[in-house]
């Protein structure tokens, strides 16, 4: 069996993934690469006495998923496994103590994972405010934004020579004295360039702003009451960041704690990687695959929506993909013996989807109404509840995390393999590779403009049109399809506002910019319930929305339970990317290794190299 991938994935693939020679020629293919994966993850049954028989069959059907594209794991298993060298893993978030000592120790713990193409998140929660007195040096405090800068810089100097700066997650508690120099840390385009911040809030926090009161803000050192300031002021200072250029974002602490099931031994999360969609502890790594929905379509004359899903492939998928996961566990390296030991003591995997706007489209369903909804949390449900008993069975082979003893989980129900299974990453580069929409992400544009990702090898510069695949075999086949349409769609221009494209097409193929923020709210509500870690989603606004609308859809994001939220508004940012229906002079954001090529909404992910500002996934 030949593995077939689209042109851009191929481009992509041959850039970033296979393995070259001296002389940077690839020497391998996409069949090789998914050979190469397989049989790492495989081999990793020796461990556990898996039958020879059984390890064939098992590699045979990690190698099926992978090239079928059913599922993909996260870039750096892709890159690294076989390959006795870098990690596997995507995300990290690293402990970031109070001292010298811990600050250094977390700079070279980053520069190590870094090295090796890890993402990392940091909580500046610890650190104690700018200007409080040290004792044992009769100095004063640089305080936590001097840290972020210095944390800055380290990511920056790992990549001097290298293809791309390192992608980082700063947060820090809203309670903390400095809570206001941090929301506005990145208020200058440029500064901090390599982390994205985020406030962490809880209902506590929520409740006091709506009911316009005062709180305390306290020394984390010390415990001890440093000011008292309105929540209402801070949460408008969040929301004014927002709405200048998406930063920062929210994470709902509390709510994220409420999924934390080792706490008692641990300690709460206070952090997550680089794009919210996985909090962590201290040291922990996680891996993350997703399962590409619009595969598991599939023909039917039943109305019902159920009838076109191939549920029985979905369940051996998830579960062989679980298993897959839990193997990459024992495969990686790791870059500090403190992050293998806690990796190991809690196993967490995340398992997400993508390609969800795609299998919404084939299932004629608008991605706006309740129906998609109610898809969105059958589905997930259905996924979450395989990929448990995937991680029981396992537990039942090889035994339960080394934390379950003295974690929350039910001992008779709930003994499982893994601490966390779910995890809806943006799937960025993954979902390039197997040619469907981001994460759960709608249709980003049904037409678009790309410079051609070979100039470099060509020298000649060329801009290339992208259509939506379905979108272009519905309006061939329904006899609208004109080049004057595309040029139009490319050109910014909205599907809503031709006469000449039927009205059930206008519903189908809904684009984000076109989404109310309270209906990209909504979507990711429907997933949270049944997803134990986080949800990577970008809520996108007009470029006419105001700071009004952002402090709605981020209330909004608290009342439905949200675990963290993220908006960004068109035409927000000096230097633009690519954004649907916003026609400025600058439509390109630079990328480390190709300049000028467009970038899609949202992740600051470049659309032909694997660099990406917020994930490594």
């Amino acid at each position: 069996m030949t593995t077939t991938v689209s042109p851009q994935a191929a481009t992509v693939l041959g850039h970033r993934y296979f393995l070259k020679n001296e002389k940077s020629e690839p020497v391998e293919d996409a069949d090789g690469l998914f050979k190469r994966v397989a049989k790492a993850i495989a081999d990793i049954e020796n461990q556990y006495l898996t039958l020879p028989v059984e390890k064939t069959m098992l590699e045979l059907d990690f190698y099926h998923m992978m090239s079928n594209f059913e599922f993909i794991p996260n870039s750096p298993t892709l890159m690294n496994a076989g390959t006795e060298q870098g990690t596997l893993s995507a995300c990290f978030v690293l402990p970031l103590e109070d001292s010298m000592e811990g600050i250094m120790k977390a700079a070279k713990d980053a520069a190590m994972v870094q090295k090796f193409g890890g993402g990392t998140g940091f909580s500046l929660s610890k650190i104690r405010p700018a200007g409080t007195p040290i004792k044992t040096t009769h100095g004063k405090a640089c305080g936590p934004i001097e840290v972020l800068k210095v944390l800055s810089s380290v990511s920056s100097m790992v990549t001097q020579g290298g293809k791309r700066d390192g992608a980082n997650m700063a947060v820090m508690s809203v309670y903390h004295p400095d809570i206001l120099e941090f929301i506005n840390s990145k208020s200058s385009e440029g500064d901090i360039h390599n982390f994205n911040i985020s406030v962490g809030v809880d209902s506590q926090f929520m409740k006091m702003v709506e009911y316009d009161l005062t709180y305390g803000l306290s020394d984390p050192h010390t415990g001890h009451l440093v000011n008292t300031i309105s929540a209402k002021y801070v949460f408008e200072q969040i929301v004014k960041g927002a709405w200048k250029n998406g930063e920062p974002g929210v994470i709902f602490l509390d709510r994220i704690n409420q999924d934390n099931k080792v706490v008692e031994e641990y300690g709460q999360m206070i952090a997550t990687n680089p794009c919210g969609e996985q909090p962590l502890l201290g040291n922990e790594s996680c891996n993350l695959g997703s399962i590409n929905l619009a595969k598991f379509y599939t023909d039917s004359d039943n109305s019902d929506w159920e009838e076109h899903i191939d549920w029985l492939r979905l369940s051996k998928v998830t579960r062989i993909a679980t298993n897959f996961l839990d193997n990459v566990i024992d495969a990686n390296y790791y870059a500090t013996p403190d992050i293998e030991k806690m990796t190991k003591a809690t196993r967490k995997i995340g398992i997400g989807i993508m390609g969800f706007a795609d299998l919404l489209i084939q299932l004629r369903i608008p991605y706006n109404s309740d129906k998609a909804r109610e898809v969105a949390a059958k589905v997930i449900e259905y996924i979450t509840a395989d990929a448990d008993e995937a991680s029981l069975d396992l537990a039942v082979k090889r035994g339960p995390f080394p934390a379950w003893e003295n974690s929350s989980f039910d001992p008779i129900k709930e003994v499982y393999r893994n601490a966390c299974r779910m995890t809806v990453a943006p799937t960025g580069t993954i979902s390039m590779l197997a040619d469907c929409s981001s994460g759960i992400e709608p249709t980003f544009a049904l037409a678009w403009r790309k410079q051609n990702i070979l100039k470099e090898a060509t020298g000649i510069a060329q801009t290339l049109v992208y259509t939506n695949p379905y979108f272009e075999r519905e309006a061939i086949d329904r006899d609208f399809y004109s080049e004057n349409l595309m040029e139009y769609l490319a050109e910014g221009g909205s599907l809503q506002d031709r006469p000449d494209v039927p009205d059930d097409v206008k519903e189908i193929y809904i684009t984000s910019p076109e989404l109310t923020p309270a209906e990209h709210v909504e979507m990711q509500a429907a997933f949270q319930p049944y997803v134990d870690s986080g949800i990577s989603k970008t809520i996108n606004m007009p470029h006419e929305a105001t700071e009004q609308d952002v402090y709605d859809t981020y209330m909004l994001a608290w009342k439905t339970d949200c675990k963290g939220i993220t908006v960004y508004r068109a035409g927000s940012r000096e230097k633009e990317i690519l954004v649907k229906g916003a026609k400025t002079e600058t439509t390109t954001f630079e990328c480390c290794e190709n300049p000028n090529i467009i970038y899609e909404s949202g992740c600051h992910k470049c659309l032909s190299c694997d660099w990406s500002a917020c994930e490594i996934a």
